[in-house]
C-alpha cells in the first residue's frame, strides 16, 4: 500500500544545543523502517518529473521502488548507474529545487524525501561493503567486476565533483584515468569547502576510495600550471578533462579588508574543514573569534556562520536583500537560526573598522531598500544613506568565487570568457582538441550536482572522441 501521508518522515538530528558544541554531522539518517515508509510515498508517475529534474538523470522511481521493498543494494546499483557520488549528493544537493522540486507529492504536501533516501541507500551500501570486505570471496567478485582496460589514458585535472564524476564514468568504460589534485587531499570543494557537520570527510573518503578500487589513480600535491603544464599533460594523455572549480575568492573591495581577522570564506572554511584547525594541537592556526560578521546569503555563508558558532562565537549574517531572496538552501537557513546565528537583512558592509593593532573591531554597514528587479530577477538593493556599526573581531567575506587564473596562465590555446571561465561547446569540448572542461571552471560557482552533470557529459564525449580515433 502506498503511504499517502502529506509529510516526509522526519530526519533524526542532533539537537541545536548539542550540535553547536561539536562538528559531528547534524542529520543522523533514516532507519531502515523510516526509509521504507518514505519510499512508499512515491506515486511512480508515468512521466517521471523527478528524474527530469536530476542533472545526472538518476532513475529515481526505480530506486525508490527497491527501497520500498527493502532491497537496498539493488537500489544502490540503480543510483550508481548514473551517479558516482550518492552519499555526497544525498547530503549536499539542493533537492528542493531539482528532483524534489518536480515531485507531484509536493503539490498538496511535502515531496518525497529523495535526497534523504539516496543518502540512506549509499550509507547502507558503504556500511555493508566494509563488513563484506572481510570475505575474500567477495573481494574476488569485486575484482572480476572491474572494467576491462582498453589501453587508453585520460587525465582529469581537479578532484572536485565534476572531476570525480568524469573519472568514475571513464574508469567504468575501461580507461586508465589519473586525477591531478593541487591539494594534499582529494575531493576539491567537497573536502575544503563543506563542513564536517554537513558532509563528514570519512563519507567523502569512502566515495574516493571507491573510485580508486575501480582503478582511478589520484595524484595529489600536483598544481597544473606550476608542477606540470597543460601542454605536458596533453603530450602524455590521449584526452584531458579540466574540472578545477572556482576557488578564487571574491572580496567587496571596501576599506579595511586587509585587516587582521578578515577572512575569505575559502580560507576560513579550508582551515576548518581540511586542516582541522579547531582541534587542539592542530598544525594550522585559526584565530578563535568572539563576535563574527559574515557577509553573504548563500550556502557558503551559512557554512561559515555555522562553523563560527561551533567555535563559540556570536555570529551575525549580513545580507543586502530580505530572507525571501536568500540563495542558500532553506534547510541550511533554518539550521543556522536554530543554532543561534543572527540575521541582519537589508544591509551591506561598507567598511571594516580596525583597532590600533591592525585587527578588525567592527563592521560598518549601510542599510538597503529593495528597488526594481535586476538581471538575476531579484529586487535590486538600493543604498539608503543610513548606517549602522556591528561590533566584531572577525569578518568573513562569503560573496562568491571565480575560477583560479592559474590554469589560464598555462596555455595560450585555451579560450576563456570575460569572467575567466573556460569556454566549451555543448559536449564540454574546449578550444583544444581532446581537452574538455566542466563544472565551476566553466560556469562559475554553481551546485555540486550541476558540476557532476558536466563531468558525466564530458565523459561521454571523451569516450566518443577516443573510440573514433
Amino acid at each position: 500500500m502506498p503511504n499517502m501521508s502529506p509529510k516526509k518522515n522526519e530526519m533524526p538530528c542532533q539537537s541545536p544545543l548539542e550540535r553547536t558544541k561539536n562538528f559531528d554531522e547534524v542529520a543522523l539518517g533514516y532507519t531502515e523502517e523510516q526509509a521504507i515508509d518514505e519510499a512508499k510515498r512515491c506515486l511512480h508517475c508515468k512521466h517521471r518529473p523527478c528524474t527530469a529534474g536530476c542533472p545526472v538523470g538518476v532513475k529515481i522511481p526505480d530506486f525508490l521502488a527497491k527501497v520500498a521493498e527493502g532491497k537496498f543494494e539493488e537500489a544502490y546499483e540503480i543510483i550508481t548507474q548514473t551517479n558516482a557520488l550518492p552519499a555526497v549528493c544525498g547530503r549536499v544537493c539542493p533537492q528542493e529545487t531539482q528532483c524534489e522540486g518536480k515531485c507531484v507529492r509536493g503539490i498538496k504536501g511535502e515531496p518525497v524525501g529523495i535526497g534523504r533516501l539516496e543518502r540512506f541507500v549509499a550509507d547502507f551500501h558503504n556500511a555493508h561493503k566494509v563488513l563484506s570486505k572481510e570475505s575474500s570471496a567477495q573481494n574476488d567478485v569485486e575484482n572480476e567486476e572491474k572494467a576491462i582496460k582498453n589501453g587508453k589514458k585520460v587525465a582529469v585535472v581537479g578532484s572536485g565533483p565534476s572531476g570525480l564524476t568524469c573519472a568514475g564514468a571513464l574508469a567504468k568504460k575501461g580507461y586508465d584515468v589519473t586525477v591531478f589534485e593541487a591539494l594534499h587531499t582529494a575531493g576539491g570543494v567537497l573536502a575544503y569547502g563543506i563542513p564536517e557537520f554537513r558532509l563528514p570527510k570519512k563519507i567523502l573518503k569512502t566515495e574516493v576510495d571507491g573510485l580508486k578500487e575501480m582503478g582511478v589513480k589520484m595524484m595529489t600535491d600536483t598544481v597544473i600550471g606550476k608542477t606540470l603544464t597543460l601542454a605536458e599533460i596533453c603530450d602524455e594523455y590521449e584526452a584531458v578533462f579540466i574540472g578545477t572549480g572556482a576557488g578564487l575568492p571574491l572580496f567587496m573591495k571596501i576599506k579595511g579588508e586587509n585587516l587582521c581577522g578578515v577572512y575569505s570564506s575559502n580560507e576560513f572554511l579550508t582551515r576548518i574543514n581540511l586542516m582541522k584547525a579547531y582541534e587542539n594541537g592542530a598544525k594550522t592556526p585559526l584565530y578563535i573569534p568572539k563576535k563574527v560578521v559574515v557577509v553573504g546569503g548563500g550556502n557558503v555563508a551559512m557554512d561559515s556562520a555555522r562553523s563560527a558558532r561551533r567555535l563559540g562565537a556570536e555570529v551575525t549574517i549580513v545580507y543586502r536583500r530580505t530572507e525571501n531572496e536568500l540563495p542558500a538552501r532553506k534547510e541550511e537557513v533554518e539550521n543556522a537560526k536554530e543554532e543561534g546565528v543572527k540575521f541582519f537583512m537589508l544591509a551591506s558592509p561598507v567598511e571594516a573598522i580596525g583597532d590600533e593593532n591592525g585587527w578588525v573591531k567592527a563592521v560598518k554597514c549601510e542599510k538597503m531598500n529593495l528597488g526594481e528587479a535586476d538581471a538575476s530577477g531579484r529586487a535590486k538593493p538600493v543604498p539608503s544613506g543610513e548606517f549602522v556599526t556591528i561590533e566584531a573581531d572577525c569578518f568573513i567575506v562569503a560573496i562568491g568565487t571565480t575560477p583560479n587564473p592559474l590554469i589560464r596562465n598555462t596555455s595560450e590555446k585555451l579560450d576563456f570568457n570575460a569572467k575567466g571561465c573556460i569556454v566549451v561547446d555543448e559536449n564540454n569540448l574546449t578550444s583544444i582538441e581532446g581537452v574538455y572542461a566542466g563544472g565551476d571552471a566553466v560556469t562559475g560557482a554553481a551546485t555540486v550536482i550541476s558540476a557532476m552533470g558536466a563531468g558525466k557529459t564530458a565523459a561521454e564525449a571523451i569516450d566518443a572522441y577516443l573510440r573514433n580515433r
